[in-house]
C-alpha cells in the first residue's frame, strides 16, 4: 500500500509546571507554507489539528486547509477541537471563549472527523447530554455541522461496568450499495487509571486518523484498535511511572510521559482489548 501523506498542525498543550519556548503566529504558519509551495510538497491526503488559543491562527489553518482541499477534494480533515473539559462535574474552558464561535461557525464545518470529549461536544451542540439518548441527539446536531464522522472520546454518561469506567461514544454517516445513507454508532466502556496525562488527546485522534484510514467505513473497528492501543499505552506508561517514582510515591509529570515508542507494537498491530457495541 503506498503511504498516504498527512500534515498535522497543533500547537503544544502544556502540562508541566514551567515551560520555555514561542508561540507560532498566523504570518509564521503562513511563512512555512508558502515555503511548502515553493518546494511543490502541498498535495496531502490528510490534515490534523488540535490545541490553539488564538482566532488569528485558526483563521490562517482554515485557509490553508481549503486551499489544500482545493488540490486534493478528498482531503481527510480531522479536528481535535481542544477547548475545555469537566471537573468534579464542572466544565471549564481553558482556551478564549471567543474560539467557540469560530469552531462552531469555521471549523467543524470542514472537518470530516472531530474528536471531542463530553464538554466539548455539548458545547459545540448547545446542549447538555447526560444520557445516551441525548449523547446520540448531540452527536446528530454535530452530524448537521458538517462532519460525518463524530467521537466523543470520554463521558461521565453512567457505566454498566460501574463508577471506574469511562464511556466512548461514536457516530458515522456513510453511503452504502445501492445509494443509501446509514448512520453506525457505537459505544465503548473504558477503565479508569488513577494519573493523569499529557498527550492522550493528541493520540487518540491521531491513531483515529490512521485507522479510520484503514478502516474508512467501519467505525467499530477503527475505535476499537484506537482505544485499545491507548490503553495499552496507558498501562504501560503507569506501570512505569510507579516502578520510576517507588513504593508509596506519586510519579511525577516527567515519569508519566507517555511510553509511545515502547508501545510501538500495539501502536501498530493493537490487541483489541476494548471492545465496542453497537447502539
Amino acid at each position: 500500500m503506498a503511504a498516504k501523506a498527512a500534515i498535522s498542525l497543533k500547537a503544544n498543550l502544556q502540562g508541566y509546571d514551567h515551560w520555555k519556548g514561542q508561540t507560532m503566529t498566523a504570518e509564521e504558519l503562513q511563512t512555512l507554507y508558502e515555503g511548502l509551495q515553493l518546494n511543490d510538497v502541498t498535495r496531502y491526503d490528510y490534515v490534523l489539528t488540535g490545541y490553539t488559543r488564538d482566532t488569528s491562527f485558526l483563521d490562517k489553518v482554515m485557509e490553508i486547509i481549503q486551499e489544500l482541499r482545493r488540490q486534493n477534494p478528498k482531503l481527510v480533515y480531522v479536528c481535535d477541537p481542544v477547548m475545555g473539559d469537566k471537573r468534579n462535574g464542572d466544565g471549564y474552558m481553558y482556551v478564549p471563549e471567543n474560539l467557540l464561535p469560530a469552531y462552531k461557525e469555521k471549523v467543524v464545518p470542514l472537518a470530516d472527523i472531530i474528536t471531542p470529549n463530553q464538554y466539548e461536544a455539548e458545547i459545540l451542540a448547545g446542549r447538555k447530554m447526560n444520557t445516551e439518548k441525548e449523547a446520540i441527539e448531540v452527536m446528530d446536531i454535530l452530524h448537521a455541522m458538517g462532519p460525518d464522522t463524530v467521537v466523543i472520546t470520554s463521558s461521565d454518561l453512567p457505566s454498566a461496568l460501574g463508577d471506574n469506567y469511562l464511556v466512548t461514544l461514536g457516530s458515522q454517516r456513510k453511503v452504502i450499495a445501492g445509494g443509501s445513507r446509514v448512520t453506525e454508532r457505537i459505544r465503548m466502556e473504558i477503565p479508569k487509571v488513577d494519573a493523569v496525562f499529557v498527550g492522550t488527546g493528541d493520540l487518540f485522534a491521531a491513531m483515529l486518523l490512521a485507522w479510520t484510514h484503514q478502516h474508512p467505513n467501519n467505525l467499530k473497528i477503527a475505535c476499537e484498535k484506537t482505544v485499545s492501543a491507548l490503553q495499552h499505552i496507558v498501562t504501560r506508561t503507569i506501570s512505569n511511572a510507579k516502578a520510576l517514582a517507588g513504593p508509596g510515591k506519586k510519579p511525577s509529570a516527567a515519569q508519566l510521559e507517555l511510553r509511545v515508542v515502547q508501545s510501538k507494537r500495539q501502536i501498530e498491530n493493537p490487541e483489541i482489548i476494548i471492545h465496542a457495541t453497537t447502539i
